[in-house]
């Protein structure tokens, strides 16, 4: 299950990890990432730090209480820094900057999608996954949900459905919990607000736990899906939430799964000032390159999955539970 997918040159990835374990060029490479992107946010028209500014001035302790589970114990991988946030992804600041991180990282996929391209790479993973599920699911699981960026693009692809997002930060989740509201009242899907016909869908259940240990009932979902969670996991992990997904489902249910494509040429050609930059805010990078996800999966107790390059960065992965 360890087999690796690593096709970077080992002499690239072995000088960024020695550059990586100096301490001030990590804290420069971090530092320099979190400007790269605040940068090109803004250049898009994406006010980055005005709108980072106006929802961390918020009272947010209604949205927390509603979702934090004060006695959730953390997994060591997760107190970790990630994204350049020394704090991880357990705070205000990380919470809110995320959509607005996810509108900078995906603006270059196609070369003129611009501030399109996060939900262009969304459509382009439900674009896969319609063409994989036979019958629409009507219960469905978003394992390391976030803010419900994932969640509410899943929703609107399936409508009528019944979602539940899970996740490990009670900060992600209070702002998903925040975009619910302004969904039901027709004030826009995200934080670059529009007005909008009110959403008639039901709400999203938000749930504060681990996606490998999410407490939810078994055999009880048509489809669990995650969406760019697993190059942010130890291998160990990633084993263990393809199992509660096993858990999860209903026999005949999908596994649906997309990430960065380990094999994309974009990956296997990238400059070392780049991968450095990259791996600064990535701890599990090497770990998730070195991983085969379909093995996994077909050692989980899945059909062969189908896999899909769905832009030139990612892959989509479907696997079904046998029917019987």
């Amino acid at each position: 299950m360890t087999a690796s997918l690593d096709s970077r040159s080992p002499l690239t990835v072995r000088l960024v990890n020695f550059v990586l374990g100096i301490t001030p060029l990590f804290a420069f490479a971090k530092k320099r990432a979190r400007k790269m992107m605040i940068e090109r946010a803004e250049s898009m028209g994406v006010m980055w730090r005005e709108q980072a500014a106006q929802l961390q001035a918020r009272d947010w302790q209604m949205e927390f209480d509603a979702v934090n589970n004060p006695q959730l114990e953390y997994p060591e991988y997760y107190v970790k820094p990630f994204h350049a946030y020394n704090e991880g992804n357990l705070g205000w600041s990380p919470a809110t900057e995320v959509e607005l991180a996810a509108y900078a990282v995906h603006a270059r996929i196609w070369s003129d999608s611009g501030v399109n391209g996060d939900p262009l790479l969304r459509q382009s993973f439900h674009d896969v996954l319609k063409q994989a599920v036979v019958d629409p699911p009507h219960d469905m699981v978003d394992l390391g949900c976030g803010v419900g960026m994932s969640t509410f693009a899943l929703q609107d692809t399936f409508p009528g459905s019944q979602i539940t997002g899970a996740d490990l930060s009670p900060y992600f989740l209070a702002v998903a919990q925040y975009r619910t509201a302004l969904r039901q009242a027709g004030k826009g899907n995200g934080l670059q607000l529009q007005v909008c016909e009110p959403n008639q869908q039901s709400a999203p259940t938000w749930v504060h736990a681990a996606a490998e240990s999410t407490g939810l009932p078994a055999a009880s979902y048509d489809l669990v899906s995650s969406c760019l969670v697993f190059h942010e996991l130890p291998q160990a992990v990633s084993v263990q939430i393809i199992q509660e997904a096993k858990r999860l489902l209903r026999p005949g249910g999908y596994l649906a799964i997309m990430d960065m494509n380990p094999r994309s040429a974009v990956f296997l050609k990238m400059p070392p000032y780049i991968l450095t930059l990259l791996k600064s805010t990535e701890p599990y990078l090497d770990e998730y390159f070195r991983l085969d996800l379909c093995e996994a999966i077909v050692t989980a107790g899945f059909e062969s999955p189908k896999v899909v390059c769905n832009t030139p960065r990612h892959r989509t992965i479907v696997a079904q539970l046998p029917s019987v």
